[in-house]
């Protein structure tokens, strides 16, 4: 295979065998996704393409962007020999429900052709090949033997590769590769062989048990290139990779003691049984026309060099706090945070706060905080509250809210806590909606006149609004000259504007940290029942999303921004107002490619969120009420 150019999706591709098999086919020119849990690894070239997060959120569109030819599907959970009562959700999670995603993503992809899949050698039935006494000669395990996982990890691989052979049933244009994979060790890595080698590194004492069983190790180079050539091959089907020759647990005691003499072990018992397999490679040999070639006496050495050169570091999941403020009754906003959260793997808390205690938005977020008024609340006091919570994020989503984290964004940015919002002036000159006519229209921007003296507009019919805070609020649409006077005379601060008759849009966009527009999409309201929009759907049109685009770099604005605009029966558009913060239907734009949360804490993680495409999806959102019922 000609792997110039070809596009290849890896899944798990930060992982031992992902590095690895990543590094073989960027030598060989192909154009490679990935993604992985894990932060890029810093070694990757910029060329690779990478989605840190949890695939099980992964979109099919994503996948169809990339339009990949080969599927690698290297993802996966596992334990040590015996699993704990936490591996049951984590297995089912990272195992079973993302692969059935997976597949689902990539199944009816016209690009695809190739499908290899890293199954386990733990799918055969552990009868044939552990036993109560050490064996001298090893059980050849092969593709026909009996199946019977023995544990919930082997038991994941086995209704994997019957997922893949389902559909390969009714999608025969792709070929479909179960590699079933045998001991592996490598590059960073949980396996015994670099754990051992780091503690000797360290002058630490290793812990030795069962010296007599038989493993078949096969080097995670070996098994990258095993799984091209598979990839290169026209075989459809299972097929064992191992290295073909079992080696026992005191040879590589043996091995390691040449290059540490002063090892100590600590030999204990144990009543696991002894096992004694290897894989029969004759197939893998028929197809690949290779055979894996790095023994134990090289791979070794390979890493103890690696590790002397380079510390370990363990993947940790996520587990980032973050603070959502103003929470009333936005149902639909904390579910979008919590995708978000779950989307980066996140295992951290969502904590809501807000001063009415009864709020509905308390039984939508892990933890709720009746919080005082923010004009009695000191920064101080936040930044205490934030620091005995580990709350490191923090989402405002009331306009009020706004100037008041602007105003302390700095400070608490010098406290490790990130807030989604714009500057204090920036702020400023949109919560004040006769400033943001004053601003935009001095720049030659198509913003909707505004005045606070009804003198200087020129209308038959007229609106007013609240000049500070939310637009619809106490609002007064299509009013005579006198009903518009009468209107203002019940705010406090009233502005004037000329009515319009023609379409509203709303249009949510993101701007990332480097003042980036990162997406826009434009929508409009089908169905408005007492002023909120029940049916909203989404729209194209590039000449309001070149507008607000540029509004939103001129006005200097960060995160996530809403503006409304009309179009008038002339086809003229105007600017209504800007509302620097997630708004009430914006799930609807995050459902359709524009997902602000989770490319704000990938910002603010240090991830370039330029390598992430913003890809959109025309969608209609409907909205209506739901019940959440609780054991009490």
């Amino acid at each position: 295979m000609n792997w110039k150019n070809k596009k290849v999706f890896i899944s798990g591709g930060a992982g031992v065998i992902g590095t690895a098999l990543v590094n073989k086919l960027l030598a060989n020119g192909a154009i490679i996704f990935v993604g992985d849990l894990k932060p890029r690894p810093y070694e990757f070239p910029k060329g690779v393409i990478y989605r840190m997060g949890d695939l099980n959120y992964i979109t099919k569109e994503e996948i169809e962007y990339f339009s990949p030819e080969i599927f690698f599907h290297l993802a996966a959970t596992f334990e040590r020999s015996l699993e704990t009562k936490d591996f049951w959700d984590e297995n089912f999670h990272h195992n079973i429900q993302l692969t059935h995603h997976l597949i689902s993503c990539v199944k009816d992809l016209k690009t695809l052709k190739k499908i290899i899949f890293a199954s386990s050698y733990l799918v055969y039935n552990p009868k044939l090949y552990s036993f109560e006494y050490p064996k001298e000669n090893p059980v050849k395990l092969k593709e026909t033997d009996d199946i019977m996982p023995r544990n919930l990890c082997g038991a994941a691989k086995l209704y994997n590769e019957l997922e893949l052979l389902f559909w390969n049933n009714f999608r025969p244009n792709y070929e479909v590769v179960i590699a079933r994979i045998f001991r592996v060790y490598g590059r960073n890595s949980r396996d015994v062989i670099s754990r051992w080698i780091r503690d000797l590194i360290d002058n630490k004492e290793i812990t030795l048990y069962r010296k007599e069983g038989k493993f078949d190790f096969i080097f995670a180079d070996d098994v990258a290139e095993g799984l091209i050539r598979l990839a290169e091959s026209q075989f459809s089907g299972v097929v064992n990779l191992g290295s073909g020759c079992s080696r026992k647990i005191e040879e590589i005691i043996k091995i390691l003691s040449r290059y540490f003499p002063k090892m100590k072990v600590k030999e204990i018992d144990s009543n696991i049984p002894f096992e004694a397999s290897e894989a029969d490679i004759d197939k893998l040999k028929k197809i690949a026309n290779w055979q894996p070639g790095i023994k134990l006496e090289e791979g070794i050495p390979i890493l103890i060099d690696f590790y002397k050169k380079n510390k370990y570091v363990s993947y940790q999941p996520l587990s980032i706090n973050i603070l959502v403020t103003s929470i009333s009754n936005k149902v639909p906003l904390l579910t979008a945070v919590r995708q978000a959260l779950a989307n980066i793997g996140n295992c951290g808390k969502i904590f809501g706060a807000d001063m009415n205690k009864d709020c509905i938005g308390k039984y939508f977020v892990d933890k709720f905080w009746t919080c005082p008024p923010l004009k009695k609340l000191k920064i101080s006091e936040l930044i205490d509250y934030c620091k005995e919570n580990s709350i490191s994020y923090i989402i405002p989503t009331r306009d009020e809210d706004l100037l008041y984290f602007a105003k302390h964004k700095k400070h608490l940015e010098r406290n490790g806590i990130k807030v989604m919002v714009s500057e204090y002036k920036s702020i400023y000159n949109c919560i004040d909606k006769l400033k943001f006519f004053r601003v935009l229209n001095k720049k030659g921007f198509p913003v909707i006149k505004t005045s606070d003296k009804i003198e200087e507009i020129e209308a038959k019919r007229y609106v007013v609004k609240e000049r500070f805070g939310a637009g619809s609020r106490n609002i007064g649409l299509n009013l005579s000259k006198s009903e518009a006077i009468l209107h203002a005379s019940k705010l406090k601060n009233p502005v004037f504007q000329p009515f319009i008759k023609g379409e509203e849009f709303s249009v949510d966009l993101y701007v990332t940290q480097n003042k980036e527009i990162k997406g826009v999409i434009v929508r409009k309201r089908e169905v408005v029942i007492d002023g909120e929009s029940k049916i909203t759907y989404t729209v194209k049109n590039k000449e309001i999303e070149q507008i607000c685009s540029e509004v939103a770099l001129y006005l200097n604005l960060y995160g996530h921004i809403v503006f409304q605009v009309i179009q008038d029966q002339k086809i003229n558009y105007f600017l209504l107002e800007c509302n620097p913060r997630f708004g009430g239907a914006s799930t609807l734009s995050l459902s359709a490619g524009l997902d602000s949360f989770y490319w704000f804490l990938l910002e603010s993680i240090g991830e370039d969120i330029g390598r992430y495409p913003f890809i959109f999806t025309p969608k209609k959102l409907v909205r209506y009420p739901a019940d959440k019922i609780f054991i009490i």
